[in-house]
């Protein structure tokens, strides 16, 4: 078959333009490689047809205007957790979110994660499975079977976790699951009716997906390396492989289970504490664009998945060698086979807690840049997804939840996706940072859309007070990592920026609240706010293109979750929003 109808039928697209305009072919090699991945598992190419009927819009809220708090859950501090922010300490943050008019918590992805491994770099976004949760964030102390005297005697292993400044995953990961452990062996052994009738419920809900995946991670304790490599029985979950390893490992089983039930149940809490309040949001949750090659959902859908390609991005100003995120993804093929409902499911398992989920690179539902396996980053290509089907079943969970939209479009995208997006009623994710005219101003607050979210920054971005001081540069330098501006051009970014707030505000001192009249004063819905620059501190969550260079995903807050309730930066940002008819609090 002619390699331009081959890269066709399979929708792969044999050229891009790149970020400066050039167009870049594929290599021939690449096309056909990618076409032996996508029909390794038996996939037939289909229609990627793009021709859906007009449904109705993706849930639009209210349409009042409102703010939110965003912070990294893992890095509560409080006088309570376990030195690993948890389900209890998002309770307390939604009782004072909802005591200054905000109307939820905006999180970090809360995706199951290999939080056993040591290696695991504990970043949100590389996740074992996006249908379940991860378990260190269970509050162990609020698992009705928690034996209190088991605290007593880590008390100083705990107080040290919970003074330290970084998370220290592996010693969290060994004390919680050792908890747990022991919680599960009294529930099994003397649970109340009640508590066994409510498991009992919960494993018949989440059904065949809650088998598969206690199954999974029964065997990922068994075998090491990820599960291409382990005995060929246990490579797929087949009926029989489910029946002997239920056989064999019942309790481990059941544990895994416990852990999820656990986990869900405490953030169903956390939801009903937000609709309690009567938060418009309540929890504003985010999904990973993919996952694990080899994670729980890989091993589950492995029909529905890319084999032998990674996701990435192709080459830029930035990253000239490309970015490969060693992550698989949909194969479009597999899914539309299964009639998308893996995808279903994975917006279901956010959007059932959440007043609004942010869809992690959507562009991803349109054309994903993958690589097949041993070439490296710049050898992609970009294979086509079915937008317009992927979109309508996005459109489709949103109503049904009552759960707004939010697609992460940063970066370039092909002309019309954003009008695409908002067509269908998924909501556009705008940072300050990157909104600027062509000569380099930023875009005044009335400028901005009102259907979208806006936010200076992101986990990826400098902090204020690490932008303002050039910290984020000097950081970036120290660690061999370029920053990709130098001090003249962030002085002129700076001076520009200053000048946009002040034009705004009509103040010429600037500090974040003048951020944060600058983003009130947007007509978006939503507005976020991080938790980080309400603090002041210097130091991003997260430095793109770093590993084991800077500490990414493990800090924590300098202040108790405890002090920031009567914090009074917290309180005047409140007060802007309310001021402004984002909140209910009254202006002061």
């Amino acid at each position: 078959m002619d390699l331009t109808e081959l890269a066709a039928r399979w929708g792969i697209e044999p050229s891009y333009l790149d970020i400066q305009g050039r167009r870049r072919e594929a290599d021939e090699g690449t096309i056909r490689r990618i076409v032996e991945a996508l029909s390794a598992r038996g996939s037939q190419p289909a229609a990627m047809r793009q021709h859906v009927k007009e449904p109705e819009l993706a849930y639009q809220g209210d349409g009042r205007k409102y703010w939110v708090l965003a912070v990294q859950l893992y890095g509560v501090r409080s006088r309570r957790n376990w030195g690993h922010g948890d389900f209890s300490d998002l309770a307390d943050l939604l009782e004072v979110i909802a005591g200054l008019g905000g109307a939820g918590i905006g999180l970090n992805p809360l995706h199951a994660h290999f939080y056993d491994r040591a290696s695991w770099s504990g970043s949100p976004y590389s996740p074992n499975s996006r249908l379940f949760l991860n378990p260190l964030y269970i509050d162990i102390e609020a698992v009705e079977e928690f034996d209190r005297g088991h605290a007593v005697n880590i008390a100083q292993d705990i107080a040290r976790l919970r003074d330290a400044e970084l998370v220290d995953y592996s010693a969290v990961a060994a004390l919680k699951i050792a908890a747990l452990r022991a919680a599960y062996r009294s529930f099994a052994a003397n649970g109340s009716r009640e508590r066994r009738q409510d498991f009992a419920a919960y494993r018949q809900e989440r059904g065949r997906e809650l088998e598969n995946f206690a199954a999974f991670e029964t065997l990922r304790a068994l075998y090491s390396g990820a599960w291409p490599e382990w005995p060929d029985e246990w490579r797929a979950p087949t009926h029989d492989a489910l029946r002997k390893i239920q056989e064999n490992h019942p309790e481990d089983i059941r544990f895994h289970e416990f852990l999820q039930w656990n986990a869900e149940r405490q953030l169903e809490r956390c939801r009903d504490v937000a609709r309690r309040h009567g938060l418009a949001i309540g929890l504003y949750l985010d999904t990973a664009i993919g996952v694990d090659a080899g994670g729980a959902d890989a091993w589950m859908a492995q029909g529905v998945v890319l084999g032998g390609l990674s996701v990435g991005a192709p080459p830029d100003q930035f990253n000239p060698a490309g970015q490969d995120w060693g992550l698989t993804a949909y194969n479009p093929h597999g899914l539309v086979a299964s009639r998308f409902e893996p995808f279903r499911q994975m917006l279901r398992s956010a959007m059932r807690y959440a007043g609004a989920v942010r869809i992690d690179h959507v562009l991803g539902l349109m054309r994903l840049f993958v690589i097949p396996h041993g070439l490296p980053a710049n050898q992609g290509a970009y294979l086509r997804l079915p937008f317009a089907e992927m979109l309508a079943v996005v459109a489709e969970e949103s109503r049904r939840w009552n759960c707004i939209t939010v697609g992460e479009d940063l970066g370039t995208v092909p002309e019309n996706f954003r009008a695409t997006l908002s067509a269908w009623g998924v909501w556009s994710y705008l940072v300050v940072l990157f909104e600027r005219n062509w000569d380099g101003s930023f875009r005044r607050p009335e400028e901005y859309p009102e259907r979208a979210i806006a936010t200076l920054n992101t986990h990826d971005l400098p902090t204020f007070a690490g932008w303002m001081s050039g910290h984020d540069l000097k950081t970036k330098r120290a660690i061999g990592v370029d920053p990709g501006e130098t001090d003249d051009e962030r002085h002129h970014s700076r001076v520009t920026f200053c000048a946009a707030l002040a034009a705004a505000t009509g103040r010429q001192q600037i500090g974040f609240e003048e951020v944060a009249a600058f983003l009130a004063a947007t007509p978006t819905r939503l507005v976020s706010i991080a938790v980080e620059d309400v603090l002041a501190l210097d130091d991003q969550v997260n430095v793109p293109g770093t590993v084991g260079e800077h500490p990414n995903w493990r800090r924590r807050w300098p202040v108790s979750l405890e002090e920031l309730a009567s914090d009074q930066r917290l309180t005047r940002i409140a007060a802007i929003f309310s001021r402004a008819g984002r909140g209910s609090t009254p202006a002061s």
